[in-house]
């Protein structure tokens, strides 16, 4: 098919700016521009000759600008096949053809997250904008449609090595373009009005750009990640960020927004589980104290902190191989000691921030749920045996009972002084996961007698309690809800171990 000269061009766009790239290329290829509003009055200032829309329509924007090209005499110069049957109804009506249409949408997102005001949100709803955008795709075979400032480039190159000529190859790659701008824009609009979560079950999300990734979980496999990063870190130093590196920096900050109010608190991950974790009176403490709960996992690790990283806990960190560092800030002395490896990755955290939702891929869909935000308190605590816990226990029961929320199932953590001393996880039997947090204890030379132990799930039989009990384990957090519960808290009574229910399940999987 032969190229088409772009003869015509319609112009309405919420921001002006760049439009003097496109004004000497227009008037160099002498092209009829048609205009709106203020985009005519910008495009007149950059000395641009206009025919304004309404000199056609023979309607004045109208509705406070609610309406302005919204018109047959607009819409059929798009629409019009070029053949002669809608050719000749366009002479007969007086309508110009166009061949081209250029827009830009009023920033909707942008509003939403600038301002609660909802009269302010609904005006920012670009109606106009959108009509003029599918249907200048929808008519490829004749009209070029730039749908975004962002492809301003697209059409300069166009109208610089072209001569203003489009192929249908052009035409038809913008007008993918267009779909891809206008079904995103409804998107952020539904979910703006479904953000009370009302009605049927849907799942809309859309996202206009990923970061394709060195590779995906293998080399073998690709990746891409689709999101605003920017909006939760601000990456200071360090190579990219791998497939792996954002599944267990994702990992990391929902397991540190459970401490995000604590006490200095410090973490180390490994494959998204935590293998290190301590609450101190400092940074530097804590972070000694989570290196010792495995400093072998920790070789290669993701590191947290709820705290400012001070050089003296730089200094300790940097003699560590790690993948990369979290915290909400960094001394100056510190960030430039740490920055020193290149490849580390440091990133500062804006928020810990938790969506509301999770979903994954599966079979030939997605399965989507609440995410898991609940964490209980003391106060949630009932204490089903005859021994009371200590306010000492009580303080490591709720520790560890925040760990083991973010450990694969089956999971068991142990933990003293608010340090983990121990985990099982990820395994098929929860006794597994008992006895393979107890040799990871002893593995590293610590004392088990006082510590307490929370397990994610029920026990169906008593014998997690008594391999813990055996090992010095003095108190026991669990959800309850096995028919034999009984079992577990006689075992309990008759050792004088006390053991509190929280009634919440937290599986992982």
């Amino acid at each position: 098919m032969p190229t088409k000269k772009i003869k015509s061009a319609l112009i309405s766009v919420f921001d002006k700016d760049q439009l003097e790239i496109l004004v000497p290329l227009l008037q160099k290829h002498e092209i009829v521009v048609y205009s709106t509003g203020g985009t005519n009055d910008a495009l007149v200032k950059l000395g641009m000759e206009t025919i304004k829309v309404e000199d056609i329509t023979s309607y004045p924007s109208i509705l406070d600008g609610r309406v302005k090209t919204l018109h047959p005499k607009v819409f059929g110069g798009i629409l019009a096949r070029r053949e002669e049957n809608h050719l000749s109804q366009l002479e007969k009506y007086e309508i110009p053809e166009i061949d081209l249409v250029v827009v830009d949408l009023y920033p909707f997102e942008d509003t939403v997250k600038s301002t609660n005001d909802e009269s302010t949100i609904i005006e920012k709803i670009d109606i106009g904008g959108i009509a003029l955008i599918r249907a200048a795709a929808k008519n490829f075979n004749d009209v070029l449609i730039i749908p975004s400032k962002s492809q301003y480039g697209f059409l300069q190159n166009i109208l610089e090595t072209q001569d203003g000529a489009t192929s249908l190859t052009d035409r038809k790659q913008m007008a993918a373009q267009a779909f891809n701008i206008s079904s995103h824009y409804d998107t952020a609009i539904f979910n703006y009005f479904d953000r009370d979560e009302k009605g049927e079950d849907k799942f809309k999300l859309s996202f206009m750009k990923g970061q394709t990734l060195r590779y995906g979980e293998n080399p073998h496999q690709h990746g891409i990640y689709f999101g605003e990063m920017n909006n939760v870190f601000e990456k200071l130093t360090g190579k990219e960020l791998s497939f792996n590196n954002l599944v267990d920096i994702d990992a990391a900050v929902q397991l540190m927004a459970e401490f995000e109010n604590d006490k200095p608190t410090f973490a180390v991950l490994k494959h998204t589980n935590p293998c290190g974790l301590a609450t101190r009176d400092t940074v530097f403490e804590a972070w000694t104290n989570a290196l010792a709960g495995d400093p072998v996992s920790a070789f290669g690790g993701i590191l947290i902190s709820n705290s400012k990283i001070d050089l003296a806990t730089a200094e300790q960190i940097t003699t560590l191989f790690y993948e990369v560092l979290i915290a909400p800030d960094f001394d100056e002395d510190a960030q430039a000691l740490l920055s020193k490896k290149k490849k580390r990755v440091l990133l500062k955290i804006n928020s810990f921030y938790r969506q509301n939702k999770n979903f994954k891929s599966i079979l030939n869909g997605v399965i989507q749920q609440d995410m898991d935000l609940k964490m209980e308190s003391k106060d949630d605590f009932e204490c089903k045996t005859q021994k009371q816990p200590t306010a000492d226990q009580m303080d490591d029961l709720v520790f560890a009972n925040k760990l083991v929320k973010h450990l694969k199932s089956n999971t068991i953590v142990l933990a003293k002084n608010n340090q983990m001393l121990g985990m099982g996880c990820g395994q098929t039997s929860r006794v597994d996961a008992c006895n393979q947090a107890i040799a990871k204890a002893k593995k590293f030379d610590f004392e088990l007698e006082g510590a307490v132990m929370a397990s994610d799930a029920f026990f169906p039989f008593p014998d997690c309690v008594e391999i813990a009990f055996n090992a010095g384990i003095k108190a026991v957090i669990q959800p309850g809800g096995s028919i034999k519960d009984q079992l577990s808290i006689d075992f309990c009574d008759a050792n004088d171990l006390p053991m509190v229910f929280t009634g919440t399940r937290h599986f992982k999987h």
